[in-house]
């Protein structure tokens, strides 16, 4: 074997090492080290956050603007589109949006230190709590209101959601948006291919074909509610974020009351 083949292998060993580093615990472990990872990081919670995330794209862009508020990257384009073409105002109307983004990644990272010294609740249930409370209010917002109201409401929850639920047992993950999935997905694909005995590639692979996979059941179950409840249709994301509250509020309260000062993963 020459240097450059050994180099390589030392290369790809390495590789798959900081995988299964990254992978700390499988579903045998779990009831060993129960809490190694806390109920936020469930992955569970992020495939109902990510459905969430994909209903709110949908939501926005059918019926209250014609703008992507779970993420920024179009409305960036959009913006940069429109002061190339000479049209300040529309311009300017993109940075509602975005302006909104930027507040709610602001708050979500000044809030939750403060909340957890409390010790009642995390800031993670909290945030589940306010996404419900403002989902309820927004379905009763009518169709005639400025959409400027829903767009920076959603916007708020989508860039608290993203920057709070960070990682999923240990692995980054986003729950607004797509493009880190496909990334991921693609990335797997190569290395359950080159290493066909180890599993925790292909786990990889369908893990995110999942996670895309109900972003796009969020979406189309949005468009079509959009169709058949208007504005209304909104409250059927009560429901994940139903499950989700309620399972995040036992753990605080129940399960995990004894670890309450450990930090999710990524934070």
């Amino acid at each position: 074997m020459n240097l450059f083949q050994k180099k390589v292998n030392e290369e790809i060993d390495d590789e798959i090492k900081e995988e299964l580093a990254q992978e700390k615990i499988d579903a045998s472990q779990e009831n060993e080290f129960q809490f190694e990872f806390l109920e936020c990081e469930k992955r569970h919670v992020f495939l109902l956050l990510m459905f969430v995330g994909g209903f709110y794209g949908a939501f926005t862009y059918s019926i209250r603007g014609g703008v992507f508020c779970n993420a920024q990257t179009a409305n960036f384009v959009l913006f940069a589109m429109a002061l190339g073409n000479g049209n300040i105002m529309k311009g300017l109307y993109y940075l509602v949006p975005m302006t909104a983004y930027l507040l709610g990644t602001i708050v979500s990272e000044a809030l939750p230190s403060p909340i957890k010294k409390h010790h009642l609740i995390r800031w993670d249930t909290i945030l589940i709590g306010i996404e419900i409370a403002t989902v309820i209010v927004l379905g009763f917002i009518p169709d005639s209101a400025p959409f400027q109201i829903t767009q920076i409401a959603i916007n708020i929850l989508c860039s608290m959601q993203y920057n709070t639920f960070r990682q999923a047992r240990g692995i980054p993950m986003a729950t607004t948006f797509c493009t880190n999935h496909v990334r991921q997905l693609g990335i797997h694909i190569v290395k359950a291919i080159k290493h066909p005995d180890n599993k925790m590639f292909s786990g990889r692979v369908w893990l995110h074909i999942g996670m895309l996979a109900v972003f796009v059941a969020g979406g189309a179950l949005s468009a079509f509610l959009c169709l058949v409840f208007a504005g209304r249709a909104i409250w059927f994301a009560l429901i994940p974020l139903g499950i989700i509250f309620f399972q995040l509020l036992y753990a605080d309260l129940v399960k995990e009351k004894e670890v309450f000062d450990m930090t999710p993963k990524g934070h």
